[in-house]
């Protein structure tokens, strides 16, 4: 008789708490194809379905990252810069800029200087100078950092410094170093460096916090230097790994009152993790050097963001374009949106280009990208897929100005599960030399064929089509 009444009672018990979600799903007004799919789960799959839904259905989306009144605080230094547009901007241009402030209010800086790196050993070079020249402070973030040679040298340099009185700090994303072994962070606490993990995965938090990675890749030295990009903290982006015979990836070192913009980035994750507001000083003025002034707009994103910020100004840049759209991205599962915004610019005779690695570090999501290679062909997309190593580039270049380095990937999780940066660059000199690179790499890379592509296995298509409907949580 107990026995029984236990039964029921957590019958009772487990419908009150399926029925309560789907409420809450209900009261989000997401995605009707999302919100649908959820519910057909929490009620389909008793139990299996709940635990999906607490691992990868939750929403924290409108949460502060940072109160007004210490944003205000970060800010407060930006007035001292001249942020006017300049004359020569198109109209597009100036749309963008705009949008960007009204997103989420990034502040457009029009006179810097960019390197671009698209390996990794010229990237860690630059940045161990840059680390062993510090006088102040060195702030780093990044989703992996290995305990591997380049992981340890970067240790190392780091303990140097902190030692000689240079404040460190660090961010790393838990998920992303789970398989780090803790001995190698405890070090670098045990040198005075202020490191820690960005929502550390711990039980029972554990299953509010996997879906939601910390995915920038960003450092900010004296506030003088900054780099942001698509590289890890790991020796494949150097040698490749035991699976590839290169890894091609780009990044971006800047001086120039932008550098404001990416210790900005920090200083809310920072504050977010609960420790103390930084306020350490920037260098606004304008850099000295040869070569044209870049126009810098810094957008950031995640799953507390009220827009899916990078994701809508990609949009309204793909659909100001007049020439060309070239897009470099390890894994291509672009929302609805994304995928008619590229169709749309193709159909209208615009030049559109994707590349993707033919394989990638994930099979699953290797599979996933494929799925959506025929809907781009239909439109007249052209598809690349880089065959010399592994492609991490996440870069986009729009008509001859206006060019994208960051950490978001072109697909769902990018866009609104992953805490992201994306730097938009307003100059004809860094799109020049992105478009020369992305030319030399398609030397090293096939065009998929209609023709071609439609002969594949049958097999292989059930496969990709399976795994596509994983597409929003992969």
């Amino acid at each position: 008789m107990i026995t029984t009444t236990l039964y029921w009672l957590l019958i009772i018990a487990y419908g009150i708490t399926v029925i309560s979600i789907v409420g809450i799903v209900l009261s989000e007004n997401r995605n009707p194809v999302k919100s649908l799919a959820w519910i057909t789960v929490l009620l389909l799959f008793p139990v299996g379905g709940l635990v999906l839904y607490l691992f990868f259905g939750r929403s924290i989306k409108n949460t502060h990252m940072i109160s007004r009144r210490n944003k205000r605080k970060l800010r407060q230094g930006e007035s001292t810069v001249t942020t006017v547009i300049p004359e020569n901007y198109t109209p597009e241009m100036r749309q963008l800029t705009e949008l960007g402030r009204s997103l989420c209010g990034a502040t457009f800086y029009p006179d810097n200087r960019v390197e671009v790196y698209s390996y990794g050993r010229d990237k860690f070079e630059a940045l161990f100078n840059d680390i062993r020249a510090a006088e102040e402070y060195i702030h780093l973030q990044y989703y992996i950092i290995e305990d591997d040679h380049i992981g340890r040298a970067l240790r190392d340099a780091l303990i140097e410094r902190a030692k000689a009185g240079v404040r460190v700090r660090v961010i790393y994303d838990d998920f992303g170093c789970w398989g780090v072994s803790r001995k190698f962070f405890r070090s670098m606490r045990e040198a005075a460096i202020d490191i820690h993990p960005f929502f550390k995965v711990v039980f029972p938090p554990f299953a509010t916090r996997i879906n939601w990675r910390n995915h920038r890749k960003l450092a900010v030295i004296d506030g003088e230097v900054a780099y942001v990009g698509g590289m890890n903290v790991a020796d494949r982006y150097i040698d490749g790994g035991s699976k590839f015979g290169c890894w091609r990836d780009t990044h971006m070192r800047i001086t120039g009152p932008a550098v404001a913009a990416v210790q900005y980035s920090f200083a809310v994750d920072w504050s977010f993790m609960g420790q103390s507001l930084l306020q350490e000083p920037v260098d606004m003025s304008l850099p000295k050097g040869p070569g044209e002034a870049a126009g810098l707009q810094m957008m950031r994103c995640g799953p507390t963001s009220e827009w899916s910020n990078v994701s809508l100004y990609m949009l309204k840049a793909i659909g100001n374009a007049k020439k060309r759209v070239y897009i470099q991205t390890p894994y291509f599962l672009p929302t609805d949106a994304m995928l008619s915004a590229l169709q749309a610019a193709a159909l209208s005779r615009v030049d559109v280009r994707v590349m993707i690695p033919l394989k990638s570090d994930s099979s699953t999501l290797t599979l996933a990208s494929y799925s959506y290679i025929m809907e781009c062909l239909r439109a007249g997309i052209k598809i690349y897929l880089f065959e010399a190593g592994m492609l991490h580039s996440k870069t986009m270049m729009i008509d001859d100005r206006l060019s994208a380095i960051g950490s978001a990937n072109i697909d769902f999780r990018s866009f609104e599960h992953n805490f992201e940066e994306t730097m938009f660059i307003f100059s004809s000199e860094v799109n020049t030399t992105l478009r020369a690179q992305f030319m030399a790499d398609l030397q090293q890379s096939t065009r998929v064929r209609a023709s071609v592509w439609r002969r594949r296995p049958i097999i292989q298509k059930a496969k990709e089509s399976i795994v596509r409907l994983l597409s929003p949580v992969l």
